[in-house]
């Protein structure tokens, strides 16, 4: 997958309600694209390693504590990150366009913006952790997101 070809559909309902499924459709979609990418694979493969089902219940639990208040997730999301290694802006800006995509469709207005809102403000505590900082991401029409630094 490159940053301009469309991610496989996430979530494919259209119901106000979000679930957990949901939740999980999107983080499994999206993180099998991430592991596409040949800009971002290497450093979540780096990370990762071949403890990719252990992260993707992390991340859904994750996003199930942000989402539907579900408590289930702990741990230090900053930290973990600040260990990454070989983390550049480009980063942020692909992995904000893959969310940006997978989160265009199948959820109802107020949850996509949640989601976006919830992934830009983890990405800019991490971006001013990582390069000091601040940025700023946006969206074009397309979900090309790019990063604006301060």
């Amino acid at each position: 997958m490159t940053a301009n070809s469309p991610p496989t559909p996430s979530v494919t309902r259209t119901s106000a309600a979000l679930t957990r499924d949901d939740l999980h459709r999107l983080v499994h979609a999206f993180y099998a694209d991430v592991r596409r990418d040949p800009l971002l694979a290497p450093v979540f493969d780096a990370a990762i390693g071949e403890h990719w089902d252990t992260h993707l219940g992390r991340m859904v639990e994750f996003w199930s504590t942000m989402m539907l208040d579900t408590r289930t997730f702990s741990g230090s999301v900053y930290t973990t990150h600040m260990q990454l290694k070989g983390v550049e802006p480009e980063h942020f800006a692909r992995w904000m366009t893959l969310w940006y995509r997978h989160t265009a469709a199948g959820f109802e207005t107020t949850a996509r913006a949640r989601l976006r809102e919830i992934a830009g403000m983890i990405g800019r505590s991490l971006f001013l952790g990582f390069f000091s900082r601040p940025a700023k991401f946006v969206a074009d029409e397309e979900g090309r997101v790019i990063v604006e630094r301060g």
